[in-house]
């Protein structure tokens, strides 16, 4: 009895552990700021550089998750002024970080490390992490809405798997990047830097419209 009672728990347990961590890999893989930061970085930067700036998105990443599980978009839907606030922020440093992308010419876009402090990389993983209103909603809707079907002594355990699903993809995102770069050449380099900063531009221009429906 006692050891159908262990199996059950440690069932429980994987279940719900895979069911987090396939969660958290559907929240973060598809292509966004984070993830064209993380490439970017890959591209441009030693692998020594690129792991450092992959464990700082996902320290920003998981300080969002944590707060979408716990319900920060309460927090925006009762201070319409906070929201106001990170949309107008968000909004200018994003079209900013957009424009330095796509402004960069084919001579620095080397793959050895750039004059990029490491106060500026911080700065920016915190940017386009949370300064994206849209990524704090959809990780309330998807991480908050899925916590209240969890059991209260499980909850933890799906989230350790969300936040491993994060771990995972940004490491293994900038470790393949990184691994096959020495084959783009700098027009194709060029080229992925011109995608990732239009890409932005059209992320700050969003969150730009949606600052103007506010007023």
């Amino acid at each position: 009895m006692n050891q159908l009672v262990l199996v059950g728990k440690e069932g429980g347990f994987f279940l719900f552990f895979f069911q987090g961590l396939t969660m958290g890999l559907a929240y973060v893989a598809p292509i966004g700021m984070q993830n064209l930061f993380v490439i970017h970085s890959a591209l441009s930067h030693s692998l020594r550089r690129a792991v450092a700036t992959a464990f700082i998105v996902l320290f920003f990443d998981i300080s969002l998750s944590l707060s979408c599980f716990y319900g920060i978009g309460t927090l925006l839907n009762h201070l319409p002024w906070l929201k106001a606030v990170i949309l107008g922020t968000g909004t200018l440093l994003i079209l900013y970080m957009a424009y330095g992308m796509i402004r960069q010419v084919p001579d620095a876009l080397t793959l050895k490390d750039q004059p990029v402090s490491l106060g500026q990389t911080v700065s920016k993983a915190c940017i386009v992490t949370w300064m994206n209103p849209q990524a704090i909603l959809d990780g309330t809707m998807l991480l908050g809405a899925f916590r209240i079907t969890l059991p209260a002594t499980e909850a933890m355990t799906f989230l350790t798997g969300v936040l491993m699903a994060s771990g995972l993809w940004f490491l293994s995102l900038t470790g393949c990047v990184a691994a096959f770069r020495h084959a783009i050449t700098p027009g194709i380099l060029r080229a992925i830097n011109i995608l990732c900063g239009t890409v932005l531009m059209l992320y700050g221009l969003h969150l730009g419209y949606t600052f103007v429906q506010l007023f």
